[in-house]
């Protein structure tokens, strides 16, 4: 909380985020004058767009100086670009685009706020976890069945085959796994979210996507020591309680009890994952441009059977895989071509 502005919390309404405003009202001695901020988007049949009913429960009870903003989806699709053109790398998880609209509107109030993220993959919150666990087989095959977006023989049907290689994500991932010093398979997977795949991924799509409205956010989950308390921990510590046992435990009785058992969300902008109407025509408009074909990454047929059934081809942890495609195209038009290397 130090800092010469004030500070706000990115209040998702999940256990994580709603837990920094328990702990900074402790803290703090209350929270008066502390702004917190929600997002929301429009609701798919197979999955609500906000989370505002918890995230209201969270600023009510604690009288926070709350805002929250609803995007319609034609917002979402108009500022696309805009959002991928602030992208220092492609970033395919939808929450992207999600963290971009709501940094713009927190920016107009604060340009500091804290974030819950880091709490799933340091405190064990992904439903992926327990399935991993009870998989047989090696430590990268349990892995790669419950958290791969392709296997290696999808992703040889999917791009040109002269840029076609061995399993590089296979070996990657089994070498970080096989390291010592770690007790169990989730703590070797524990290890390699905190050490490798948060770093590369959400921590980067939050910072790039806030920084580009001047806002900073911080990850209080992430500060080291924390970690390393929690790397100490047994792994049932994490999983039990449908994951984040000890976060649960924390927050009981700080928290509304239908913030702490309900299900987990996950940032939605669900016309990012399940695509149709305007957004698949954007995104077929994308793949089947002149640039595209040029580029020549990706083959014909299976482009065309994602775009035929894109909502049937979903990742194992919920992503449109035709979003994928999409996404590294129009990022590779908007920051390599015509752009002198």
């Amino acid at each position: 909380m130090i800092a010469d502005v004030p500070v706000g919390v990115l209040l998702s309404g999940g256990l994580d985020s709603s837990l920094l405003v328990a702990l900074l009202a402790e803290a703090r001695g209350g929270t008066e004058n502390l702004l917190t901020f929600s997002v929301g988007f429009e609701d798919q049949p197979e999955e609500k767009g906000s989370e505002f009913e918890y995230s209201d429960l969270v600023a009510q009870h604690y009288g926070t100086d709350h805002h929250r903003f609803r995007i319609p989806n034609n917002e979402v699709l108009r500022r696309l670009p805009e959002a991928v053109d602030a992208m220092a790398e492609p970033m395919v998880g939808q929450d992207a685009v999600a963290f971009y609209l709501l940094a713009e509107q927190v920016s107009r109030h604060v340009k500091v706020v804290q974030s819950g993220q880091g709490a799933d993959e340091v405190f064990g919150g992904y439903f992926w976890y327990p399935l991993m666990d009870t998989e047989a087989g090696s430590d990268v095959d349990r892995f790669r069945a419950h958290y791969f977006d392709r296997d290696h023989d999808e992703f040889l049907e999917m791009v040109d085959p002269a840029l076609a290689g061995p399993d590089y994500t296979r070996a990657a991932i089994g070498a970080r796994l096989a390291e010592p010093g770690a007790d169990s398979f989730l703590d070797r997977v524990f290890r390699l979210d905190v050490t490798t795949l948060i770093v590369d991924d959400p921590v980067k799509r939050v910072d790039n996507m806030t920084m580009a409205w001047g806002l900073e956010a911080r990850v209080p989950f992430l500060d080291h020591e924390l970690v390393e308390l929690a790397a100490r921990m047994p792994s049932e510590y994490k999983t039990a309680s449908g994951g984040k046992h000890v976060l649960k435990r924390i927050a009981r009785g700080l928290l509304p009890d239908p913030v702490i058992d309900r299900p987990k969300g996950y940032f939605p902008v669900p016309a990012l994952k399940y695509v149709r109407g305007p957004f698949l025509d954007f995104m077929r408009e994308v793949l089947g441009s002149e640039a595209a074909r040029r580029r020549g990454i990706y083959q014909e047929g299976y482009v065309q059977r994602l775009l035929a059934e894109p909502e049937r081809h979903l990742t194992r942890i919920k992503g449109s895989k035709l979003w994928h495609l999409a996404l590294l195209e129009l990022w590779l038009q908007r920051n390599v071509d015509g752009k002198p290397s």
